[in-house]
């Protein structure tokens, strides 16, 4: 697996903008095409905007299958998590790959299934992370925020995804200057770095920066990627 962890039941965490859906989404999809029958699960309920449902083309290809709320891309903030939901429990013969909301308010939606996690004992909670985020961009307020989620989502961390990106304006130095904040994130939180994140034409050009790399295919928000 290329030094990528998996586990059956794999969570993605973190703050506005630093890129979990886009990340969620590419991995479940690395997941279905390394052999793991896969399913995506969008617990967003706070965020109408970006969410896992405009990545379903993608996912349908792969062979992913999707659950999300009816009201995803409705932009109508209503609280509405499918019954479906509780497959990532119930079927223990399908990977699980869970987009949690952003922030400590998306976490509580979590926070229902964390009981059944932890008993299994078989699950990821990968925290996401962007250097260039502005309200990540200090590794301390990684730690704090990452406190604030696990009190909300009831589970603990176990690993850091280094995501940091520039959206369009992202190059291979965009994502090695950022090297030395995920490592100082990692030290603070005592966290190991699981994986960094990178567009596809640049995750082929990364070496040697001390953490296996998952390569992404954008999803397209709307009129933009």
């Amino acid at each position: 697996m290329n030094g990528i962890p998996v586990k059956r039941i794999s969570l993605f965490l973190g703050h506005y903008g630093s890129g979990k859906t886009n990340v969620a989404v590419n991995y479940s999809i690395f997941l279905e095409k390394s052999g793991y029958k896969t399913a995506i699960y969008d617990l967003d309920i706070v965020n109408p905007y970006f969410r896992t449902l405009d990545g379903k083309g993608m996912l349908t290809d792969a062979g992913v299958r999707l659950v999300a709320s009816t009201y995803a891309n409705s932009n109508v903030e209503v609280p509405a998590i499918p019954a479906d939901n509780y497959a990532m429990i119930d079927n223990k013969n399908e990977h699980a790959v869970v987009d949690v909301g952003g922030d400590d308010r998306g976490a509580y939606a979590l926070g229902r299934y964390s009981e059944a996690i932890l008993s299994e004992n078989d699950y990821s909670a990968f925290l996401v992370i962007n250097k260039y985020r502005f309200l990540t961009r200090d590794p301390k307020d990684v730690l704090q925020y990452l406190k604030e989620i696990e009190e909300a989502a009831k589970i603990k961390v176990t690993a850091i995804v280094n995501n940091s990106n520039l959206g369009k304006e992202t190059t291979e130095k965009t994502v090695v200057d950022s090297v030395g904040y995920a490592n100082e994130c990692s030290r603070l939180t005592g966290l190991d770095i699981a994986f960094t994140s990178a567009r596809r034409d640049i995750a082929e050009k990364l070496k040697d920066i001390g953490s296996p790399v998952l390569p992404l295919d954008m999803i397209k928000y709307g009129s933009w990627e």
